[in-house]
């Protein structure tokens, strides 16, 4: 930096010296001063239309109106803010148990022996617990006949069982449904044997099955009619008194009621 010595006045330094700069150092300082003014002027805060100056703070904190679901409210100029779009987990719908309490009425055509069947007739009650179109059916089931062979003696089958059940289709009318049941029955009546002789008191305990379906008409959202017919497997003394399977076929009618049952839309 260069300095040169002149001639000094009433505001000159004591030392009667004045230090010039150059243009070239002037022009590049100005040039800094003006930036930075304008960096000053880009950070001034926002204000209203009253010329107040707004504060506006930002927090992760405080809920928006987006969150809260009021509808934001228009600013002085009249345009309206626009709310942020914040996207919300969905809601899973509850699907509870389904009870059903069914009972009615069934016939049994009853392999007597291998040369005779009896019709027996008697109630039916079952309990289902449905999960959706799939359930755990509970079926108890007692069918008689009276004077059999004409012994005055009667037959009966008393058969308990349970296993699942499934709705194939569903319509606003009436459903359609299978079951497959197992468990055990208790037989009795009078026995034939191949010797002509009649013996007058039997019973066994055994092993017993079922399977079928059958068709739901609907009267209420709660409440239907319900036809279905099953091949039931049992086991009682033949002709030559061994214990052996008997096929029976049995049709049951009942009056269903469903607890916790949603409407069901009709025609």
């Amino acid at each position: 930096m260069s300095h040169y010595k002149v001639q000094t006045s009433a505001h000159a330094p004591l030392n009667g010296t004045v230090v010039v700069f150059p243009m070239r150092i002037i022009f590049p300082t100005l040039f800094c001063f003006l930036l930075c003014a304008a960096d000053v002027l880009g950070q001034t805060p926002i204000r209203t239309a009253s010329g107040d100056a707004a504060n506006v703070v930002a927090s992760s904190d405080a809920p928006t109106d987006a969150e809260s679901g009021k509808t934001p409210a228009a600013a002085p100029g009249g345009k309206a803010p626009v709310a942020a779009l914040r996207s919300k987990t969905p809601v899973a719908a509850a699907r509870g148990k389904i009870i059903e309490l069914g009972l009615g009425y069934s016939y049994a055509s009853h392999a007597e022996n291998q040369s005779k069947r009896v019709g027996l007739l008697g109630p039916d009650a079952s309990f289902t617990i449905w999960f959706s179109r799939v359930g755990i059916k509970a079926d108890v089931s007692y069918a008689r006949a009276s004077n059999v062979l004409g012994t005055g003696r009667h037959s009966d089958v008393l058969s308990y069982l349970v296993g699942p059940v499934f709705h194939p289709t569903t319509r606003r009318n009436f459903d359609t449904y299978v079951h497959v049941l197992a468990g055990g029955a208790r037989v009795s009546g009078p026995v034939l044997t191949n010797s002509g002789l009649i013996l007058l008191g039997g019973w066994t305990m055994g092993y017993a099955w079922a399977a079928g379906g059958g068709v739901e008409y609907w009267l209420t959202d709660s409440m239907a009619i319900r036809t279905g017919a099953d091949y039931l497997r049992t086991s009682y003394y033949d002709s030559s008194l061994v214990v052996r399977g008997q096929s029976n076929l049995r049709t049951t009618t009942s009056v269903v009621y469903y607890f916790g049952m949603q409407p069901r839309r009709r025609r």
